[in-house]
């Protein structure tokens, strides 16, 4: 009976929202919002670009142009890579069970996953549900990532159980906020044994059947059977190119939880409405956990840029969001980043607002300049600047800071060194967390390669009495330095050369050790 009175419920809100007009324009300056996209887009090079605004429930602004990428163009049912917005999905998630009293956010995460642990044997016997979403573990920014990105590779939800062992605290548990993904991955794993069920179903059951988030997808699904995808793009030789495209079928990825949804812009317009009223679904999350995933869990360090563009006075983390104000407001939001995709959703939820947008390219910026635009002409009604404003400031800030020397040093000089070269550290390698990796011969010189990960293939060159690994695929705001010692066994470690890097490339957290010759009977420390 309870059942039944629960798909009653939901059907009922699924048909408050049917109801919904797609577009009701009433006080929002659309008019605006439209010159600021048209604006961005052209100065920003974005090929694809989806947005929404929502206010009071309704439907202010829906826009969605350019191309996919496949030679199809963007609408409001084209899929995007959401990446990090996928964990407030997965705090969700993990909310509901709560609820269905399967879980308690202070269960301490053995309870679920008996062989999980910390580098620190202390932490792991300790460490609850809730400290998986807040980023207070104790380990660096990013760190252990490269087990995640770059896509495609190896590594399996259970690589990355073990190998949090063998990532390094650089701060005490719970003492401060340094953003990490793995932690995700972990509550993506608590969920499917706390639910009985693999994540990808529970999400699809507890997510998105009940909010009629119909295009989303998770786990491994068919892109030619879904159809009307969008391919992540690169801004290269003046133009933008498809970079790593979508075969047949999207794998079970092991970042799922992390940032491996993808949804259309009606889903993520739905996915505000549904936040903002609880009204129009029944009975799918109560106050009470509600109130917990907005709570401000752990603090996080405010900008000065936030400062001076909202205001604001504080920032914390939530469960799978950021919580702040802006000119006297509550905020809460996230970002999602992943190569040639980038999303955002910012809710204002005591005036019922909400704006997401989904882009195709290099959109970093662009991301930052709409939503801020945006949001302001909810905050400061009548004096919201132009997004344009603020990506002139943003690129102010950049110049300044490519003139006094923070950014990357060239390497233009750089040669690829010879297949002989460095003799006494050549051979096979293992890093504790990352797996087995070859400083080997090649056919074009020496190289270095990661068993596990395809695209962390490189050429070994030389700069400046230095040596440097040119990845053959990845951006070259990824190159790295080769620092080797020779010890007993000989070891290798790897250093960004780009101060700016993203953090998903810790390369800092690796140390290779010697632990064989090259393959084909080599033996150049002879």
């Amino acid at each position: 009976m309870e059942l039944l009175k629960h798909a009653a419920r939901v059907a009922s809100g699924l048909l408050a929202l049917a109801a919904l007009p797609a577009v009701a324009a009433e006080s929002t300056d659309t008019a605006a919002i439209d010159a600021d996209v048209a604006a961005v887009v052209e100065h920003a090079h974005l090929p694809g670009l989806a947005m929404a605004v929502v206010e009071q429930g309704r439907v202010v602004y829906q826009h969605a142009e350019g191309a996919r990428g496949d030679g199809g163009r963007i609408d409001a049912d084209t899929l995007f890579k959401i990446a990090s917005n996928s964990k407030a999905m997965t705090a969700a998630l993990l909310a509901r069970l709560v609820e269905q009293g399967r879980l308690r956010w202070d269960d301490p995460v053995r309870k679920h996953l008996p062989g999980f642990t910390m580098h620190d044997p202390w932490v792991g016997e300790h460490m609850q549900v809730r400290d998986l979403l807040i980023h207070n573990s104790g380990l660096g920014l990013g760190a252990g990532d490269l087990m995640l990105w770059p896509e495609p590779n190896a590594y399996t939800r259970a690589d990355i159980i073990a190998g949090l062992a063998h990532l390094k605290p650089v701060t005490s548990f719970r003492s401060g906020y340094a953003y990490d993904n793995l932690m995700y991955v972990v509550a993506g794993e608590v969920a499917g044994a706390a639910g009985g069920k693999p994540y990808d179903q529970l999400m699809r059951e507890q997510v998105f059947a009940p909010l009629g988030m119909d295009r989303c997808q998770v786990g491994a699904w068919s892109v030619k059977h879904v159809g009307n995808v969008a391919q992540p793009h690169a801004w290269r030789e003046g133009r933008n190119v498809v970079v790593n495209a979508d075969g047949a079928t999207s794998p079970d990825l092991t970042s799922m939880a992390a940032g491996g949804i993808r949804c259309s812009l009606r889903d993520m317009t739905r996915w505000m409405q549904v936040l903002l009223d609880p009204a129009l679904v029944p009975g799918w999350l109560g106050s009470e956990q509600r109130r917990t995933l907005w709570t401000l869990h752990m603090p996080m360090p405010l900008g000065e840029r936030q400062r001076r563009w909202d205001n604001a006075h504080f920032m914390g983390y939530g469960y799978g969001w950021r919580v702040s104000d802006m000119d006297g407001q509550w905020k809460v939001a996230h970002t999602g980043t992943l190569s040639g995709m980038y999303s955002s959703l910012a809710l204002l939820p005591d005036r019922k607002v909400g704006v997401v947008m989904l882009m195709n390219g290099e959109g970093e910026d662009a991301r930052t300049v709409l939503m801020q635009s945006a949001l302001k002409r909810f905050t400061a009604v009548g004096a919201a600047p132009p997004a344009m404003e603020y990506l002139a400031e943003l690129r102010a800030d950049q110049a300044e800071r490519a003139a006094s020397g923070g950014g990357r040093p060239s390497t233009a000089g750089a040669r690829p060194v010879a297949r002989d070269a460095l003799p006494q550290w050549q051979g096979r390698y293992r890093d504790p967390w990352l797996g087995p990796a070859s400083l080997c011969p090649g056919k074009d010189g020496l190289r270095f390669s990661v068993d596990k990960s395809p695209k962390l293939q490189a050429q070994v060159m030389q700069l400046q009495g230095r040596w440097l690994l040119h990845w053959d695929t990845l951006e070259a705001s990824a190159q790295a330095w080769l620092q080797a010692d020779d010890g007993a066994p000989p070891t290798l470690q790897l250093r960004a050369l780009d101060p700016d890097i993203d953090f998903s490339y810790d390369f800092q957290d690796l140390h290779f050790t010697r632990t064989g010759d090259c393959p084909g009977g080599q033996h150049p420390r002879r």
